[in-house]
């Protein structure tokens, strides 16, 4: 009978995150043990509480791991606002950092360890507006302003108040006459960017100045969060009110370049895009061409594969023999209600494929994206944990994850939507950089040298080269080797005649989540003009070695007790590593290489909710989820 440990964090109340053992420190080697048999701990050096104690460490030439989101609004953004969000950019980011924020629901959060950094992303399409129109000292009116104070003030409730919610949105997307006062504007913008700077702290928290520009042609979604690399920073922001084509936010953000203002563009929900997102044309429906490529690659290096509103990786439509693509799928279009949104152009893996296609074929390839993650929360503060995970609504969540009490007067139990119920508690940017501060991380972004996790502080390291030594995952300088001798995550390797690449693949469990169950590596390549996919795992925890006909690791019996959210604390491992070579490797076929950690099941957030509620789980839901990470991918060009 497996034995059993409760997850940490576990609390009718309040929130918290759990953390690593050190959010700043360095994946370290460790001496003791064989790799991949679960005994291996990770070399324990100081978080980023204890540096911010002890003061800035001095940069790491071999870099360490940082983590933090680059996805949250407060009261400046028109959606959280009417959700009852009055948390300020100086509040997110004090919550960053460890201090308590009060919920709109009433509660306090707080994170059991700050972030290593963050930004506040608002819409700038009708920046603080909303605010604005409720203050009276302000001289700002718009027709939508009584109806934001019926809803702000509950004057209207139930039906009424969601009709009042859908006018109001008609009104922020342009269908009716915005309520866009430039002034007001400038003014969020400022106190935006003022904020970055009042708690931005070289070597203890970096904020990076942010906003969210929101494209949405009919609801199909072509978001990008905006991160600008320093203080210089432009007058106004780039919004759907400018464009919804984001090819003239590039233009912008080119323009800027010109005049010392350096930023990247995150697109984020591309599974909730309708293909748009990385269709194979422009925005005006031209073809493709090498102009295009450079111009998204040079300000899109990223993007963000995973977040409350789904994962982005890819989708079982897609990639059918991949037994973990059912995850956290998200199938409406962002802001659509449950109008669908078509798989096809809508997911990051296709996007790498199609890329590698079309470099095959025409020589450029305009899809080469590092992956972070982030929460796009709506309260001024992450939600990344699913044993306390919370929307701008509250928790639990009545309707989605618990029954109506009573039900509603036509019987129903839940939430006709299952946009609710669909959400999910993720995620976070992991970074190697030498130092926090803003230009080192800033750069790790730039050669994406980065990770996306699904909440836990889960660390990965992925590198490829010709020269690897058998011994290189046992060697004490492995990661000075590694880096010396080949290219690490967000790079590409060049496949000099016959030889063949090794991949060195690591990562290590954050101690407040489950152990890890395995690593993988997903490959895609091009064959006769076809782009084709392959999931390897590469090493299984508990001295279980994988199948080399099934390319697959055996179950290691880890389990969930759906009673009280147990999970096997005899299963699964502290650290895997492993020095891997792909069986299948063709010198003469363009390739790309990411690696994905999956962790052993754990409770999903609506799991955690039926049961401090004490109601069964819906029966619609899965019960457990499993954790997990991605890499940056490494290219390997012929």
């Amino acid at each position: 009978m497996p034995r059993h440990t409760h997850r940490p964090g576990d609390s009718a109340s309040g929130w918290r995150v759990t953390a690593a053992i050190g959010a700043a420190a360095l994946l370290g080697l460790t001496t003791a043990g064989c790799a991949g048999d679960g005994s291996a701990t990770v070399e324990a050096s100081q978080g980023a509480g204890a540096a911010q104690e002890a003061g800035a460490a001095e940069p790491n030439p071999l870099r360490n791991a940082y983590f933090g989101d680059l996805h949250t609004h407060t009261n400046f953004s028109y959606d959280a606002f009417l959700n009852g969000t009055r948390a300020t950019p100086d509040d997110a980011y004090r919550y960053a950092k460890g201090g308590t924020l009060t919920h709109p629901a009433g509660f306090d959060v707080q994170l059991d360890a700050p972030l290593d950094f963050y930004a506040v992303t608002d819409h700038a399409s009708f920046l603080g507006m909303l605010p604005a129109l409720m203050d009276p000292a302000r001289d700002v009116s718009h027709p939508a302003g009584p109806l934001v104070a019926d809803v702000v003030s509950g004057a209207v409730t139930g039906a009424a108040a969601a009709e009042a919610r859908r006018d109001i949105r008609a009104y922020t997307l342009g269908l009716s006459q915005p309520p866009h006062d430039r002034d007001v504007v400038r003014s969020a913008w400022r106190e935006t960017v003022e904020a970055a700077e009042r708690h931005n702290d070289p070597g203890h928290f970096t904020t990076f100045v942010g906003y969210e520009f929101t494209g949405s042609p009919e609801n199909q979604n072509l978001h990008r969060n905006v991160i600008f690399r320093g203080s210089a920073v432009p007058e106004l922001p780039f919004s759907r009110l400018d464009s919804f084509n984001p090819e003239e936010l590039w233009a912008w953000m080119d323009r800027n370049r010109e005049a010392g203002i350096e930023a990247l563009a995150i697109p984020h929900n591309s599974n909730g895009s309708n293909g748009l997102m990385f269709r194979l044309a422009t925005y005006a429906g031209d073809p493709l061409d090498a102009a295009y490529a450079e111009t998204r690659n040079r300000n899109e290096p990223l993007v963000e594969i995973t977040q409350t509103k789904g994962t982005s990786d890819t989708h079982p439509a897609l990639s059918p023999n991949d037994e973990w693509a059912d995850f956290e799928i998200w199938s409406y279009r962002i802001g659509g209600g449950t109008t669908p949104s078509q798989p096809d152009g809508s997911y990051v893996r296709q996007a790498y494929l199609n890329g590698l296609r079309l470099e095959e074929e025409s020589g450029f390839n305009p899809f080469r994206f590092g992956l972070v993650g982030a929460t796009d929360n709506h309260a001024g503060s992450g939600a990344p944990s699913e044993s306390d995970f919370f929307t701008a609504g509250g928790a639990p969540q009545v309707g989605s994850s618990i029954p109506f009490d009573p039900p509603r007067a036509d019987g129903r139990l839940y939430s006709a939507s299952p946009l609710g119920a669909l959400r999910g508690a993720s995620g976070l940017t992991g970074v190697w950089a030498e130092e926090n501060t803003r230009d080192a991380i800033f750069d790790a972004f730039r050669r994406k040298e980065t990770f996306a996790t699904t909440g836990p502080r889960m660390r990965v390291r992925f590198f490829a080269g010709y020269d690897y030594p058998d011994d290189l995952a046992d060697d004490p300088d492995l990661v000075a080797q590694a880096y010396a001798g080949g290219v690490a995550m967000g790079g590409e390797l060049a496949a000099p005649g016959d030889r063949v690449p090794r991949f060195l693949v690591w990562a290590s469990r954050d101690p407040s989540s489950t152990p890890l169950q395995r690593l993988q590596v997903v490959k895609g390549w091009v064959d006769g003009g076809e782009a084709r996919e392959q999931v390897y795992d590469v090493a299984c925890s508990d001295g279980l070695t994988v199948d080399p006909d099934t390319h697959r690791c055996p179950d290691n019996g880890a389990s969930v007790d759906l009673d009280d959210c147990g999970f096997s604390e005899d299963a699964g491992a502290a650290e895997l590593r492993t020095l891997w070579t792909d069986p299948d490797f063709d010198p003469a076929q363009r390739a790309i290489y990411y690696v994905r950690v999956l962790e052993n099941p754990s409770c999903r957030w609506s799991t955690w909710d039926a049961i401090r509620a004490g109601v069964e789980p819906r029966p619609d839901l899965p019960a457990t989820i499993q954790e997990r990470a991605w890499s940056s991918p490494i290219w390997v060009a012929p």
